[in-house]
This record gives structure tokens, sequence and C-alpha cells, in this order.
């Protein structure tokens, strides 16, 4: 098997801050990281890359599509944390270093024999495939190169990769990798796809425009970008959709950093360096949220929201926005890097003229308002809605009905920064119905999903982050369990492995049990599969005949059990 060595870092601090080293941006020790592969590392995605609720804290490095490749320790440490579960990370490793950073590793396929035993004598112990531990700095000591993982794609549907971070140990925040000295093929300029414009305040225009519009962009001879020019009066900021490739690359990735001048002046900074993952769900702000969820295209705001408070954007003047007067003119420059300072510019020429506003984004008036530094809850027919103080970044009047057996809470067009908690009176459904009932969300196109449940006497409820509709919908269909490498009464001496395929249609896999002989064994379950899958490594056995019995339940309590009898020899 070919060995990949990724990542590389000294960690000794007599070396890290001694005279004469290589630093890089922001002084981070650079000359500590090696890549033995000799070539540029190939990323699928980017440190901070604008994602679904979240920025994405650190670098996907692409596997060539393939899973197994050999994932090395950066530098020497300890394992200071060791994490499995179906979703998120998935196989995850924390390494933490002498120096004041903590590596991680996650999406792995399986660990290195000696750390993979460790976690299976605690996934035995406590009888469960997910399992968290934090192994003390004896326990697991690392050595720089020493082999600690596979590569995978645990953690839900996604390709092989791995998700690599670097952070600093003390306060958790993450660290563009980057800044460590990696060299990355990228000689290629950012691209620019769409440029918004946006009036601020109820008096301001762009283009006789009270509400957001998109912007003419036309390409110069150099690669940058001019937009036509534009009438404008009052507050206003810009926003802008802008990717970057790698050369060996066909992905779209994030930029780097984003910079607007107003006449020379720098007034706003998007910068990848480091954050907080407290910021993450600011996102929402710094995004067009809703035409992300009409469309699906992220703008990226070149201004800063009121609510905003994120640490990757910074050095704004007046919060980058624009005021525009009456027959003044202006220059905007938007200025888009990626790491290697590849970069793609877009000029706005603007006249401050004032004219009648033609197209304004009109309020619609609703009894349901929110004061989103209150707590509000609101009552319709059987549905309850119930919002703490600070669930939403604004305030605004909620569209909340309650149409036959659909319960609409405004629309998904809205961020939240917080949960809040929608309740369903249940009392007209008999004791039976209600163990098979569960709150269901309904999306755009009509997908409807299982929204975790909460159930208490004639109440449900669930604790949820959208908006939308929802309704009750009943599950009494049974997890379906079949055998998948083997039949029943089978010889399976020449297996490595028994397979199990199992699935659920309504509300999901919540739990599943496997025992042979009685005792329970360790099956890693694949979610996208949906095969759990036993190693006959784990136990040996001393007789011919076995019985296997596989226990599902899903989330409304629907069980199912399987049994079957193989054969092997000792």
């Amino acid at each position: 098997m070919k060995k990949i060595v990724f990542i590389f870092l000294l960690i000794n601090y007599s070396f890290c801050f001694g005279q004469g080293d290589i630093l890089v941006k922001n002084s981070y020790p650079a000359n500590y990281f090696d890549n033995p592969m000799d070539i540029p590392l190939v990323l699928s995605g980017t440190f901070a890359e604008l994602r679904s609720n979240h920025f994405h804290s650190g670098l996907d490095i692409k596997t060539k599509q393939r899973e197994g490749i050999e994932v090395f320790s950066s530098a020497e440490g300890y394992i200071s944390r060791i994490k499995v579960s179906l979703w998120g990370f998935g196989k995850a490793i924390y390494i933490t270093h002498p120096n004041g950073y903590t590596t991680v590793y996650a999406h792995l396929q399986k660990f290195s024999d000696r750390i993979e035993n460790y976690i299976k004598k605690e996934q035995y112990r406590i009888e469960n495939f997910e399992v968290e531990v934090f192994p003390t700095q004896d326990e697991l000591p690392v050595s720089r190169k020493e082999l600690i993982a596979f590569s995978g794609r645990t953690g839900g549907y996604m390709g092989p990769h791995l998700h690599f971070e670097i952070r600093d140990s003390k306060t958790e925040r993450t660290i563009n990798p980057l800044y460590f000295g990696f060299k990355i093929g990228d000689s290629k300029n950012p691209t620019i796809n769409t440029l918004m414009g946006y009036a601020l305040d109820n008096d301001s225009q762009i283009n006789q425009i009270n509400k957001p519009s998109q912007l003419t962009l036309i390409k110069s001879s150099d690669g940058n970008l001019v937009a036509n020019k534009i009438y404008a009066l009052g507050n206003i900021g810009f926003g802008i959709n802008a990717y970057d490739q790698l050369n060996d690359a066909h992905n779209h990735n994030g930029i780097y950093s984003l910079e607007t001048f107003l006449n020379g002046q720098k007034i706003y900074e998007f910068k990848a360096e480091d954050f907080a993952f407290y910021e993450t769900n600011q996102i929402n702000l710094l995004i067009d949220y809703e035409r992300y969820q009409l469309i699906n295209q992220r703008i990226q705001k070149c201004f800063n929201e009121p609510n905003l408070n994120l640490s990757l954007s910074k050095n704004a003047l007046n919060n980058g926005i624009i005021t525009i007067e009456n027959g003044l003119n202006y220059t905007v420059e938007i200025v888009v890097k990626d790491f290697n300072n590849n970069e793609q510019k877009i000029t706005i020429p603007i006249t401050g003229k004032k004219e009648p506003i033609l197209g304004k984004a009109e309020e619609i008036v609703t009894p349901y308002k929110i004061n989103h530094k209150e707590f509000n809850e609101f009552t319709k027919e059987y549905a309850k809605v119930a919002f703490p103080k600070n669930t939403f970044y604004n305030d605004f009047y909620l569209n909340f009905e309650v149409n036959g057996n659909i319960v609409k809470v405004h629309t998904p067009t809205v961020p939240l920064a917080n949960n809040y908690t929608l309740t369903f009176d249940v009392s007209k459904y008999s004791e039976t119905e209600r163990n098979q009932l569960y709150i269901a969300s309904i999306s755009e196109k009509g997908r409807k999903s299982y929204e975790t449940t909460v159930k208490k006497n004639s109440t449900f409820y669930t604790s949820i982050k959208k908006l939308g509709n929802f309704t009750l919908l009943l599950d009494n269909e049974k997890p379906i369990i079949s055998l998948y490498n083997f039949k029943n009464e089978q010889w399976v001496t020449n297996h490595n492995n028994l397979k199990v395929k199992i699935l659920d249609r309504d509300t999901g896999i919540k739990s599943f049990r496997g025992e042979i002989d009685g005792k329970w064994i360790l099956m890693e379950y694949d979610v996208i599969s949906g095969i759990l899958s036993y190693n006959f490594k784990d136990i040996i056995y001393t007789e011919a005949k076995h019985n296997l019995k596989i226990v599902v339940i899903d989330n409304v309590g629907n069980l199912n059990t399987l049994e079957a009898t193989f054969y092997r020899k000792k």
C-alpha cells in the first residue's frame, strides 16, 4: 500500500521560535511541515469556506477518490481525543502537541492497530459503536510520521477525503493550516460570478430600487471586471459570489480574502485566518441567506450586518457601508484573492442621484411580531411556537398559519441564530397512534423528514433550527433487516466479515444491536450503504455453530429482529 504523509509539524519550542526561523503570514512557524510526496497537496475544501450553516474548519485533502490511504501523525505528541460517530467527523483523532497546537484528522476509515485496539476495548465495554474518549498524555503517545489511521469517508454522505485541522490547544480556535507553510499548486485567479447591490434602509436606492438587485458585469482584457455605472443614494452595500480553483482540481473552493475599497480607501476586509467555533453560525448573516434559500447561491456580503460579530470580518470602516450623496461620484473596488495572492477585481463606478424609488421591498404585517431580543410565544389551534430571545438576528413579522394538518412557521428565508420549540397538541389521538406519530418537516419540494420528537403526555415537541412547513406523520413500519454477504445456515470460515443490511424508510434508524451467541458484538455502520459489518478478528470462537441476532429500532420505537445461524471452523 502506497504511503501518503499529508502533513508534518516539528513541535519543539526551542526550534519553533528560534533565530532564523522561516515564518509565514501571521508569524506561524512554517519550516516544520513536510510533504514527502514532493508534489503540491490537492484540496477539495479550503479553510473558512462557506458551507451550510458553518464555516469549514480545516482543509479537505483529496485522496484520489480512494479509501484506505495511510495517514500519519503530523508531529510528535499524544492522542488526546478519539471520537467515533455516525455523523459529523465520523472517525476522528485529535493529537495534542507540546508547542501549543492540536491537529485533527477526520472522516477516517479505520485507525492503526494500536489505536484500533484501544478504542475497541471501550466500545466493547460500553457496548456501543459510537464512542468518545480522552486518553491521558501517557496512554497513547505518538511520534512524528507514525501511522495513526487510514483515510475514509465516515461521518455522513460524502466522498473519500481527509479532513485536517490545526487548532490552538488552549483556545480551541481553528487556524488556517496554510499559514504553517503548506504548498498548494494554485496559479489561477479566483472567479467572481455575481455582483449584488443592497439598499440598506428604507430611503436608500440603487438604480431606483430599494431591494437586493443583481448588477451587470463586463470582463475587461486584463481579466478583471467592471460593473455598469450605477446611480444610487443613501446607505448601500455590495455582495459577491466567488470561488477559487487549484491547478489540479475541478472543484470550486472558497476564497482566502475579500477587500472593499471606496475611492482608494479600504473600508472592509474578510480574511480566512482563524475563528472560534461559536462564531460559525454567523455565516448566515455574512451571506444573503434569502437568496441562498431561494436559488442555492451564496452571496458573500462586503459589509457587516448590525448584529454580525465575526472575527473573520475585520478592518471595517463604518461596517463597510457606503453612504452615497446626491451629485457626487464614487469608485468602489472589490478585490478577491486566494492564498497564493492570485486575484480578481471588480470596479464599480457610482454617481449619487436622487430619483423616485420604483422597486421597494414591502413588509407583510401579521399578528405575530417577533422582537428578537425578547422571548416570543404564539399559539394557533393545536400548534404552539416558542422563540427564546436572540433566536433571530432581527425583528420581523412572523407568518404563522395552521391549514388542516400543516403548520406553517414562516418561510425558510430568514436565518436563525438558535433553536426554537414547535409543539403539537396530540390529545385527539389514541395512545396507539401517539406511539407511532412523529413531527416531520416538509421541504419546498415536498420531501418529509423526521425531526427529533419528544413525547410528553398529550403534547409532542421538537427543538429545531429551521423554518417552513411541519406536520404529524404516522410510522407503523418496522425497520428492514436482511443478510448481506451470507445466507442462513451457511459456512463462513473464509469470510473476514459478517454483513447485514438495515433500512428504515420513514423516521430512520435510531439504534441497532448485534449479538453472537448472546454476547454483544461491534458492528460498524456505513450510513451510505446501510450495511452493518462485524469483523471476525474481534473474538475467537471455539465452537463451529453460532447464532447471530440483530435488533434494529427506528425513531418512533418500531422494532425488528433478525436471527440467523452460521458455521465457522476454529
